[in-house]
């Protein structure tokens, strides 16, 4: 077939597609129309696309580019129709569709509205205060290297906090084919750049470090976000949680002021009635360290850890801890939450019950 006659098809296809359209009275006469030109086994446009097999090869590109235009020429043709036929109807009637009313479900009864989970409310109320405290909201990876979740954290090769069974290393699966026993597969450790192991972030502070390394001091942000520990449910722990860190780094920055704003914090969350303490403790990436804890359901609860910035950490991103000197704190976003709510059970916040999560 010459391409010359392929696309005079076309255009009288599309010719009489837009006159039936157009032509079209009302739903029916519109739906029989789209059934002869658009059908799916015996439209005219199914049976012209068919005849493609008879152009030239060497036309078939533009026979084939002339096939998608005329398509969609005729789709649009019937979609104006379909407007046109749907606002007849509408003033056919003598009533317009009021768009403000509520939705009706006869089976189901009223619409039920959704609401947000009480821990994005949470993170949102924290960023908040947080930024009237002067502090920037950053964001980072889930999946992580070994130099930004450990190694410029100050976390030696020999700390527990890198053994395998309390973090979610990364692996990949590997197939090879053996001809004697066919497929077999393995999986390997995803390995990142430096060939160090990719693990699922185990806290929040690699955002610090990576805003450190891009950023000269003064730095002062907060960073919120998931992080992965394989611990056992229960009450007061979860393994996927979330946390809240924050990171000041200026000239004369003492643990005083890492106090004074956790306390701020505190009690501009909960309220100035709010019992909160520090114990002594230890991090490798702060010196010195505390637990923060606050009273929550007739008990202490630890809701995190802070200190100052180990000098370590400040010369693994290049700072000069002569210079400068900052405190850093991570915070645990679903026992905050809890303490608010008096939930005595952090699992209740992931079991998506709609009638727990109706509550909030």
């Amino acid at each position: 077939m010459a391409l010359s006659d392929f696309i005079a098809e076309l255009d009288q296809l599309a010719s009489d597609a837009q006159s039936a359209f157009s032509a079209a009275s009302d739903a029916d006469a519109l739906e029989a129309a789209r059934v002869e030109f658009l059908g799916a086994k015996a439209g005219r446009l199914k049976a012209v696309q068919k005849g493609m097999g008879k152009v030239d090869k060497a036309d078939k590109p533009a026979a084939g580019q002339r096939l998608n235009s005329v398509k969609q020429l005729v789709e649009q043709a019937l979609e104006a129709a379909l407007s046109q036929v749907g606002s007849g109807d509408d003033e056919a009637s003598g009533e317009a569709f009021d768009i403000t009313l509520p939705g009706v479900f006869p089976r189901t009864g009223p619409l039920r509205l959704g609401r947000r989970h009480p821990i994005s409310v949470t993170i949102e109320r924290m960023k908040e205060i947080m930024g009237r405290l002067g502090f920037t909201a950053v964001e980072g990876p889930e999946i992580e290297d070994d130099w930004h979740n450990f190694e410029a954290l100050n976390i030696p090769l020999s700390h527990p906090a890198r053994d395998p069974l309390d973090n979610f290393y990364l692996s990949v699966a590997q197939s090879t084919r053996d001809d004697s026993s066919g497929v077999k597969s393995r999986c390997d450790a995803a390995l990142g750049p430096d060939g160090k192991p990719l693990l699922l972030r185990s806290q929040t502070s690699t955002v610090q470090i990576r805003t450190m390394e891009a950023t000269k001091p003064p730095v002062r942000i907060v960073s919120l976000g998931r992080v992965y520990r394989p611990d056992t449910a229960d009450a007061t722990h979860y393994p996927m949680f979330h946390q809240i860190e924050g990171l000041c780094v200026d000239h004369g920055v003492t643990m005083s002021d890492l106090k004074g704003v956790l306390e701020m914090f505190w009690r501009a969350y909960y309220g100035e009635d709010l019992e909160v303490r520090f114990r002594p403790s230890f991090f490798p990436f702060t010196e010195p360290s505390v637990e923060c804890d606050i009273w929550h359901d007739g008990k202490w609860m630890e809701i995190g850890g802070a200190g100052m910035v180990d000098p370590n950490v400040l010369r693994s991103v290049g700072y000069d801890p002569e210079e400068v000197t900052g405190f850093a704190f991570g915070l645990g976003v679903e026992r905050i939450c809890m303490r608010q709510h008096q939930i005595t059970d952090i699992r209740d916040l992931y079991t998506n019950d709609v009638r727990f999560l109706a509550q909030f």
